[in-house]
């Protein structure tokens, strides 16, 4: 199964959890929609091909079809050097009036964005927005929150505490300490939720650098350019949504604070002082206290977790690079020459592109197409397939 079949099917199985709890009256639509990753109206419009034509409906059919829609590039080319040549420095809606004067069919909004894309016009800055205290989610599995606190859990080290919890029912599904927080922690918090519950709709994070490329500093993140874990978030199909604020990730601040003041303690109470002794204390004896006395019931009946069902979640829980095959059928990978075997698929792979996959404990593996080719350990050495 490709990633765009999961994708499809993780698709349809979210949408029939949404659909029961909306028609059960357990969600709203705005929660159904959330579910989805989709707005209220795209919502409505599933619901009508479900109706229409049960689940096939919600098959996206632009998948395989090129919009007949799209302008050319001749024309966004000649609309830009149109108001380079002659209306350098008028507002949009002044140059678009001109524009369907001379016999332009497009829309405003479509003059707006060519000419923003080209640099020729800025983006108005948004608005002043009236907040509200946002209402945790409905079911288990519709946003969970990922953050890490740095701070003295034993005497004298500073180790960065990763936590992964429901925004539900602020279950922790995953606790564990490492030496500095950064891709390699976050795609393991995120294996624990997917092994004990399931496939999740959204994460909630920070703009720490392996989340997300943050091109000015403070500013917006750029999700059209996303780092390592994006992309692996995107492969499962998991909407990630950025926090702006301290205030925006309140819940999770919140119980590191609570953290904080117990953790310390029972470490020192348990005489743990070391790493492994304190992930194992997490995992045995202080996550499944916490969630006991801490998790509460959620909003309303259901879950939005799916099961599993793409295979070997190593290979989506990863970093992906694209190398060339040397003449010597070996790949370059951050000073190590990784030597591709001979098989009896192809005579050789000079000058193939291959993928480079880079898992969590730092194993590598080699990949051509969806076939792999070799694994290594984290510092290149071959480790011999398994008979």
């Amino acid at each position: 199964m490709n990633r765009t079949e999961l994708l499809q099917e993780i698709r349809k199985m979210r949408f029939e959890e949404a659909y029961a709890g909306w028609q059960g009256g357990r969600l709203r639509q705005e929660e159904a929609a959330r579910l989805l990753g989709v707005c209220e109206r795209t919502f409505r419009r599933y619901v009508d091909r479900y109706e229409d034509e049960g689940l096939p409906g919600l098959i996206d059919k632009r998948l395989e079809q090129v919009s007949q829609r799209k302008a050319p590039v001749d024309e966004v080319m000649a609309l830009v050097d149109r108001y380079r040549g002659r209306h350098q420095g008028w507002n949009v809606k002044h140059f678009h009036a001109w524009y369907r004067q001379e016999g332009g069919t497009r829309s405003y909004t479509w003059v707006k964005e060519r000419l923003q894309e080209a640099g020729e016009v800025e983006k108005a800055s948004a608005r002043g927005k009236h907040r509200k205290r946002r209402e945790r989610a409905a079911w288990p599995g519709m946003l969970l929150h990922q953050d890490a606190s740095t701070h003295e859990w034993v005497p004298g080290v500073k180790w960065d505490l990763v936590v992964t919890m429901d925004d539900a029912t602020n279950e922790h599904y995953s606790m564990r300490f490492v030496e500095e927080e950064g891709t390699a922690s976050s795609l393991l918090g995120v294996r624990d939720v997917i092994e004990r519950r399931g496939l999740f709709a959204a994460l909630y994070t920070d703009r720490g650098s392996h989340y997300w490329h943050t091109p000015e500093a403070g500013g917006k993140v750029d999700k059209s350019n996303p780092t390592q874990f994006g992309k692996a978030m995107a492969r499962l199909g998991i909407e990630m949504i950025a926090a702006y604020s301290p205030e925006a990730r309140g819940r999770s601040e919140r119980m590191f604070r609570t953290h904080q003041g117990r953790l310390v303690q029972e470490l020192t109470l348990a005489g743990i002082t070391d790493r492994q002794g304190a992930n194992g204390y997490l995992e045995e004896v202080y996550r499944p206290a916490f969630n006991a006395q801490f998790m509460q019931p959620a909003l309303a009946e259901g879950s939005a977790f799916v099961p599993w069902i793409g295979g070997d979640l190593d290979d989506f829980l990863c970093e992906t690079y694209e190398r060339v095959v040397g003449k010597d059928n070996c790949v370059a990978f951050e000073g190590m020459a990784l030597q591709i075997p001979q098989d009896r698929h192809r005579m050789h792979y000079v000058k193939v592109k291959v993928r480079v996959h880079r898992y969590p404990d730092g194993r590598l593996a080699l990949f051509h197409g969806p076939r792999c080719l070799v694994h290594f350990d984290a510092k290149g050495q071959l480790i011999p397939p398994k008979i």
